[in-house]
């Protein structure tokens, strides 16, 4: 079973590590890049496709050099079996449309020199787009089936179909139960979660933590680099360029003020401070 999961590097929006400029844009150089949460859950349902099944995981993402170690730290916690960077500045300032026909390119040159591929996992969102566009998209440049909101599924090698359960989100909250043959994609859900019922299952999974370890130490070793030429992608197509998403304006984000009021207190004047916020009357018992 081969599979690809597509992953990104989005700002870190934790409290504190983000960086804006005095208008209150995104520093992104400024700003330390970590994985798509969202992207886990892919990466979580691809090992468990290979636990269950045997196979491979490949990682792959497009993006800047410092990407790969968004694709280091994929291996380390899912255990892919090696790493695929497309990048070059040609690649700069994609779109979703952009960026979908990139991956699309990179994923027919794993087929025509690494392996056929059986299933490519993408994440539901990315957290800085929020578009949930480039999944999708991959998949209509590769003319696959796609299976979007996966919260559980497995694999009949031997039908070669992917049986799957998805959240169909409305007034009521449901849980479809569908099919589509291999290869195809799988958008995942935020509800996704691999379960390990047999035992053997889990000896697999322990087995393959121990295996990475070493491999993601050596991630260089199992990163492989794609830029456009390598591709055989038209700079036109591609980038800004090839981007027809306009963005007609962006909304700085208020900023904090810089200053606040603050009331200095000696501790030998607590007990009066606390008494005047939390009066009591000792004769009510208070």
């Amino acid at each position: 079973m081969r599979s690809i999961v597509l992953t990104k590097g989005v700002p870190d929006f934790s409290e504190g590590a983000v960086s804006f400029d005095e208008d209150g844009h995104l520093e992104r150089g400024k700003t330390p890049t970590v994985m798509n949460p969202n992207d886990a859950f892919a990466l979580e349902a691809a090992l468990q496709t290979k636990v269950r099944h045997g196979g491979h995981v490949s990682g792959v993402s497009m993006g800047p050099p410092g990407y790969a170690d968004v694709l280091q730290g994929a291996m380390e916690s899912v255990y892919t079996d090696d790493s695929y960077l497309l990048s070059d500045r040609e690649l700069a300032a994609s779109d979703t449309w952009a960026t979908a026909i990139t991956l699309s390119a990179g994923l027919e040159k794993y087929q025509e020199e690494v392996a056929d591929i059986d299933i490519v996992f993408a994440g539901f969102k990315t957290a800085d787009g929020e578009t949930g566009q480039t999944g999708p998209q991959t998949c209509w440049a590769m003319e696959w089936p796609i299976v979007t909101h996966v919260i559980a599924l497995d694999i009949d090698p031997d039908e070669r179909m992917l049986r799957a359960k998805r959240l169909v989100e409305g007034d009521i909250d449901e849980i479809e139960t569908v099919e589509a043959p291999l290869p195809c994609f799988v958008v995942t859900d935020p509800e996704f979660e691999p379960t390990y019922r047999k035992a053997s299952h889990r000896l697999t999974h322990k087995r393959l933590r121990a295996e990475t370890e070493a491999r993601a130490a050596a991630h260089d070793d199992h990163l492989t680099t794609w830029d456009h030429v390598d591709l055989n992608l038209d700079p036109d197509y591609i980038g800004l360029d090839g981007s027809p998403t306009i963005v007609s304006s962006v909304d700085p984000i208020p900023k904090a003020p810089s200053e606040r009021e603050a009331t200095m207190i000696d501790p030998n004047d607590m007990g009066d401070v606390l008494e005047e916020m939390y009066p009591y009357s000792a004769e009510a018992g208070d």
